[in-house]
């Protein structure tokens, strides 16, 4: 009993471990923003880097001083009050349409910026009438996001911000590339070359003609800038401790979730650290090593920027006042153009949605060193890949996600039957030990090491291995865990309908008793708005565990009695395509118990004389009180 006992305390452990970490964190390492002097100190050093030149840009998209990218005064324009509504600032500057088969929008030609995209194939809402899902918007607005491709030098004239662009086209299509031209009057020529495919991905081909009479010397950069809103994020889309939304990039060919909005922003300055050894404080984060891609990540979103031929370049996170943040990347050192020559630079943009098959193509289509780790798939990687194809092949198979999820169950449980039989025929060993084993704990009670070689030497003499009914169970965590991850970052999923009440399997089930589903004018909270399907889970999750051996402990028996009802609150919030799963493995496992019990009776049999028992000493401890 104390090896089970022991064992139960590990799954325990395990699980307050992965679902509690967060909770601690929160409670003990609140946001230290404001109160840190060197956090202060830091964001005003960062601010004062590279100060706006008059007329420069607003929001941090302008080339600061020294050849530096971007620049550290981000989201003026938002504190002057200058935030304007989409087609004010849209009609506000010349541009150039982009149309696509899944893509829509306009190149900004003052500045050069892309900075108006819609997927046209992902709604914001289950709708017919819903509008497209926006990514990038233009600075001015609530939500500004955009990427731009410039020069950063001293000695020269360049374009920036305020600079408006010719284009040599009327519209970007993926048959039709635009050439953005631009001259000083210095004999330098510098254009942008954008291109772009049938999903997402632009390519920019910056090149710098030089026709004077002096040599240059420039830096080609990248950036992406945007601001944080967190008013309109769904609550499912929000950033956790399973989720990273924010800046993401792989560095030295690996994936960094480290760098977050909070202590970019120096509003989490306790726990502000780079993983990579380089210079890092509350505002900025820098990469001076091998940069293979970098930008930002909503859950099924993603602007990133990648530098092609895998040039030499630094890359760096920053943020400004306003939530306004900015990923760049540049040469890390100037490159000389003499009189007569051509520089030419080329960066992609990925601006779009992240779908694991087309994420997968880029990465070997254009070698892009592990773009699908723009998904965070965590831990299980190596499971969690193959278990999305399998689950995406069901879905294509038959054009319904909840039943692709019902015949994954089914796959998944076929899989670990062999485990589940090893199991059962444990606990079955277990169970008729169990009379041997009292009498040992009733002879020794006093000599407990005694009683331990002697449980011991009865495991060896009766070939029962009491480790062998647990294996499952941590088996099963991974597998749970990696089966979370993918039906909670799948975009293949989001808004994909099941049946009856269920239309977006990625969301919480929104029927609930609470208000009588719908028939009351309110909204519960969302800690009592528990659905049907979690319900039903915990329903089958008590016949599940009834149909377990008791356990002799009474501590044990009032856990595994009162967890089902307890996870019917932890898992309401969660998407329904989980619940759904959960629901279905556990009639399963209750199918799988009925007949493993038919192939060992003496398991069934000890049962049954255990619940007499109980039910005996239920009986007495009554009289006993009665007397």
């Amino acid at each position: 009993m104390d090896d089970k006992r022991n064992i139960i305390m590990a799954v325990l452990l395990t699980g307050i471990i992965l679902f509690g970490w967060p909770v601690l964190m929160e409670t003990f390492f609140p946001d230290m923003a404001n109160k840190n002097e060197a956090v202060e100190q830091a964001k005003t050093s960062d601010q004062a880097e590279a100060p706006l030149a008059n007329g420069a840009a607003a929001d941090g998209s302008g080339p600061a001083a020294s050849m530096t990218p971007g620049s550290a005064a981000f989201g003026a324009d938002r504190a002057a009050g200058t935030v304007r509504t989409l087609p004010v600032v849209l009609a506000e500057t010349p541009r150039v349409p982009i149309e696509t088969p899944r893509l829509n929008g306009t190149i900004n030609l003052k500045g050069a910026r892309i900075d108006d995209l819609t997927l046209t194939d992902h709604r914001t809402g289950l709708e017919k009438d819903s509008p497209p899902v926006r990514l990038f918007a233009p600075s001015g607005t609530k939500n500004a996001y955009f990427s731009r491709f410039g020069w950063a030098g001293d000695g020269v004239a360049l374009p920036d911000d305020q600079t408006v662009w010719t284009a040599d086209k009327a519209k970007l299509t993926p048959q039709s590339p635009v050439t953005l031209n631009w001259s000083n009057d210095s004999g330098q020529t510098f254009a942008i070359t954008l291109s772009i495919d049938e999903n997402y991905l632009i390519t920019a081909e910056q090149s710098v003609t030089n026709r004077g009479e002096n040599a240059i010397a420039l830096k080609p950069y990248s950036l992406i800038n945007r601001t944080r809103d967190l008013s309109n994020v769904p609550a499912g889309e929000a950033s956790s401790w399973t989720i990273h939304i924010g800046p993401v990039g792989v560095f030295d060919g690996a994936a960094n979730y480290d760098v977050d909005y909070e202590n970019l922003a120096g509003e989490d300055p306790g726990f502000f650290t780079n993983m990579f050894g380089t210079s890092a404080s509350a505002g900025t984060n820098s990469f001076d090593k091998d940069v293979s891609w970098l930008g930002f990540s909503d859950k099924y979103w993603l602007g990133a920027i990648i530098p092609v031929n895998n040039p030499k370049v630094v890359g760096k996170f920053r943020s400004g006042s306003n939530d306004v943040f900015q990923a760049e990347f540049a040469r890390d050192s100037a490159q000389v153009i003499a009189p007569g020559k051509v520089l030419k630079t080329t960066t992609r943009l990925f601006a779009g949605a992240k779908e694991t098959a087309l994420l997968d193509t880029y990465k070997e289509q254009y070698d892009i060193t592990l773009l699908d780790r723009a998904i965070d798939w965590g831990w299980f990687y190596w499971f969690e890949k193959p278990l999305f194809y399998l689950l995406n092949w069901l879905f294509q198979l038959v054009g319904n996600f909840g039943v692709a999820i019902i015949l994954m169950t089914f796959v998944v449980r076929g899989i670990m039957f062999p485990i589940a039989q090893k199991q059962f025929a444990s606990m079955a060993q277990m169970r008729a030990v169990q009379p041997k084993m009292k009498k040992i704990q009733e002879k020794y009670k006093d000599d407990k090491q005694k009683q331990q070689q002697e449980i011991m030497k009865l495991y060896k003499d009766e070939k029962v291995n009491p480790l062998a009914g647990c294996l499952p169970i941590f088996l099963q965590i991974p597998i749970f865990f990696a089966l979370y991850k993918v039906l909670m970052l799948s975009i293949e999923m989001r808004h994909q309908p099941f049946m009856l009440w269920i239309q977006d399997l990625s969301a919480p089930d929104p029927l609930t008793p609470v208000n009588l589903f719908g028939l009351l004018p309110f909204d519960p909270p969302s800690f009592l708005a528990v659905g049907i399907l979690p319900i039903l889970m915990g329903i089958t999750m008590h016949f599940q565990f009834k149909l377990n051996p008791q356990q002799m402990d009474p501590m044990q028996q009032q856990i595994f009695g009162l967890m089902p009802w307890v996870l019917v609150f932890i898992m309401a919030p969660f998407a329904a395509g989980l619940q759904l799963y959960w629901t279905v493995s556990n009639v399963l496992t209750i199918i799988q118990q009925k007949w493993l019990y038919s192939r060992h009776p003496q398991l069934k049999e000890q049962m049954a004389k255990d619940a007499e028992e109980k039910a005996k000493k239920a009986e007495e401890e009554k009289a006993a009180k009665a007397n």
